[in-house]
């Protein structure tokens, strides 16, 4: 389990294919210096299992599910990318429970600076529609954040200075490929409300003897 809150940027020092997986090795001193041989790791949002680790570098493999999933099949030599340690049972909750189980990737469709914060658009794939809220929260690349806009196709969120300093935001360009994680606790409630799918209309409550 996982907040939001990224704790450094690494970079990508190896990549490499063996089989139908991918083998990553990511730079990254304060991050490595803490991990141990199984333990998790979030990188760019997507939970991962540390397989050798040294004193800079560790490495994980990203299975086929993962590289469906996630833009990590995407990251070459030299890529940033959002870190996360888990969260510790004694530790705080400063951003919300982000399990690093990313649901789907979408594009930043634009970008824009005003003048306390940075503005992002990105595009919303229908099926995930009715689980964001105006000032819900969503994890992008792994990053908490609220949104702050819904249109019928996209939503959008406002990043702070801090946040783009310490994040692969900086370096984010318009149709870059992103990782988006929805909030868990709304997955369930959609999960207890329509257990078959069934879409909540004026037709269907009617039919439930609303």
């Amino acid at each position: 389990m996982f907040t939001g809150i990224i704790q450094e940027i690494g970079k990508v020092s190896k990549v490499a294919h063996s089989g139908g997986n991918l083998n990553l090795e990511v730079e990254a001193s304060k991050t490595a210096s803490r991990l141990e041989r199984g333990a998790s790791v979030s990188i760019n949002g997507a939970c991962q299992t540390v397989v050798w680790h040294g004193a800079e570098n560790f490495k994980v493999e990203a299975i086929g599910e993962t590289l469906t999933r996630t833009n990590l099949g995407r990251l070459q030599r030299g890529a940033p990318v959002n870190l996360e340690m888990p969260l510790g049972l004694s530790d705080l909750l400063h951003g919300h429970l982000v399990q690093g189980h990313v649901d789907c990737t979408t594009q930043i469709q634009d970008i824009q600076k005003t003048d306390g914060s940075i503005l992002y658009t990105f595009a919303l794939p229908r099926q995930y529609e009715r689980l964001l809220i105006e000032k819900g929260s969503i994890a992008v690349d792994g990053v908490s954040l609220t949104v702050v806009g819904i249109a019928a196709s996209s939503f959008r969120v406002s990043v702070i200075p801090h946040t783009f300093e310490n994040t692969i935001f900086k370096h984010s360009k318009r149709g870059d490929l992103v990782n988006l994680e929805f909030d868990m606790v709304a997955k369930y409630i959609q999960k207890v409300i329509s257990p078959h799918g069934e879409k909540i209309t004026l037709e269907f409550l009617k039919e439930h003897g609303f």
